[in-house]
């Protein structure tokens, strides 16, 4: 035990709280800055772009933050250190990449269809 951080990590749960949400609002608001200008000029080269460095910085941080909160949240049920962060990575990079493979799904429905192949309510 430091003197700096207690047994378990609450600091670090925290920090990985809030490295998540605020990755997730950059990556949120950079999705749709992306589709607006998308939505604007039609353009096949900008939906191409997206998965781009713009989105994937933000994304990755958002992975960190939550493996690091699943891990600290982990051991604050007493699981030693090695064991919740071999439980949290594998579970947040298999996530992640459930995530990132719908994200392309549904941004090529995009390009194919319009906003129109996204509307769930027109159904009938």
């Amino acid at each position: 035990m430091t003197a700096y951080f207690p047994d378990p990590p609450y600091f670090l749960l925290l920090a990985g709280l809030l490295v998540s949400l605020a990755s997730g609002l950059a990556f949120e608001a950079t999705l749709k800055e992306k589709v607006r200008e998308w939505s604007k000029n039609r353009s096949t080269r900008t939906l191409a772009q997206m998965q781009g460095g713009a989105l994937t910085l933000p994304f990755i941080g958002m992975g960190i933050g939550i493996c690091v909160f699943l891990a600290c949240g982990l051991e604050v049920f007493t699981f030693p250190v090695w064991l919740a962060y071999s439980i949290s990575l594998p579970l947040t990079i298999f996530t992640a990449a459930l995530v990132w493979a719908q994200l392309s799904k549904v941004l090529m429905q995009l390009e194919k269809g319009g906003s129109k192949a996204l509307d769930l309510d027109d159904w009938r």
